[in-house]
């Protein structure tokens, strides 16, 4: 079968392929040859080489310095065909002013001097969070030096009760009355303690305690933080000398046992000890028989902060502030004098009676 010729130009060539009377073939055949496109010779691709070049350094130059050449007459063009000749156009290379490659560089400058900015501020401030950190460390265990130092060294620079030797007049009169007896409370007034899971609020947050005193109630461990009154070892050695001392608390045995001997120390000076079995329930607190101790009433007489304690015998009793947390406390110290002096009498009831009315407001109800 005979093709059909077909005389085409390129007007007509969208008019062609809707048709269906010429095939490809033949409308390829039949272009006009002005528009066919020109054989690739080397000098082109290396004409394309240096077109993509370019564009591949425009887009460098513009991710890395905010900028980059354009192209055809600004300097950045790229290979194209002239399709009214059938030549390929060689590209210009780009051409870049002083002024512009200038800016380009300020620009990429001050990108890396806000970033080393950025970086270098970061850095400061965990440093600055890190120093600060550890500084407050060196400081808490600073305050926790001196919280637990701090009492000892104002002990030792408090004066002391001057405990002359006795003259042969006055071991004479000593002689001549018969050796007291000297009951001592334990909590508030030689020591205070809390145990675990109670912070009273009487004892400062962080205080260290002198000792840790750990006992079994009822099946449950439980652990006492126990703070010394200030001067209490001192008091305790020189008081044994004059009387015997004698451990009446209100507390369990377990407790006051552990804490009595902590505060002797191996010296025997608190050997007689009485606990909660052996006071008497009276008024929703704690009396302590002193008669169970000594039936002679005379020779002797109690340290005691709670007024309640010693209810029955108001003219055997040396009353004392109760002692919480007060380092500069120094109540143990100003009785020295006075008891010094109370073991020369026949009777402490002569000279503990004449403080009565300090005993009325407390036990009376």
């Amino acid at each position: 079968m005979k093709k059909p010729s077909c005389v085409l130009r390129s007007d007509d060539f969208t008019t062609l392929l809707k048709q269906s009377k010429c095939t490809v073939d033949s409308v390829v055949g039949q272009l006009e040859p002005n528009i066919s496109p020109p054989a690739v010779s080397p000098s082109s691709v290396k004409t394309v080489w240096t077109g993509v070049s370019t564009v591949l350094v425009a887009l460098s130059n513009w991710f890395f310095g905010g900028g980059g050449g354009g192209s055809g007459d600004s300097g950045g063009g790229v290979a194209h065909v002239d399709t009214r000749n059938g030549k390929w156009d060689t590209p210009t290379p780009p051409r870049f002013s002083t002024s512009s490659s200038t800016s380009q560089t300020e620009s990429r400058s001050e990108r890396w001097r806000v970033l080393v900015t950025t970086i270098m501020w970061k850095v400061i401030q965990q440093g600055t969070k890190s120093l600060i950190l550890f500084l407050s460390k060196i400081w808490n265990f600073i305050l926790y030096f001196l919280r637990k130092n701090g009492r000892k060294v104002m002990q030792h620079q408090t004066i002391k009760y001057d405990n002359v030797p006795l003259s042969p007049l006055s071991k004479h009169r000593l002689s001549l009355v018969k050796r007291k007896v000297l009951v001592l409370d334990l909590d508030e007034t030689l020591i205070h303690s809390h145990h675990d899971g109670v912070q009273r609020p009487t004892v400062k947050p962080g205080t260290p305690p002198d000792f840790i005193l750990k006992v079994t109630i009822e099946r449950h461990p439980v652990r006492f933080f126990v703070h010394k009154r200030p001067h209490v070892d001192y008091f305790l050695d020189v008081v044994s000398q004059w009387y015997d001392l004698v451990v009446f608390t209100a507390s369990m045995e377990i407790y006051g046992a552990g804490v009595a001997d902590k505060l002797d120390r191996n010296r025997k000076i608190l050997q007689t000890r009485y606990y909660r079995q052996h006071c008497t329930l009276e008024l929703g607190s704690y009396t302590k028989d002193l008669s169970n101790i000594s039936h002679d009433l005379s020779s002797i007489f109690i340290l005691d902060n709670s007024p309640g304690a010693y209810r029955s015998y108001p003219a055997n009793a040396m009353p004392i502030k109760s002692w919480f947390s007060d380092p500069t406390d120094t109540a143990l110290l100003n009785l020295l004098p006075v008891l010094d002096a109370l073991r020369f009498t026949q009777d402490v009831r002569s000279v503990l009676s004449r403080n009565l009315h300090c005993h009325k407001p407390c036990y009376s109800f």
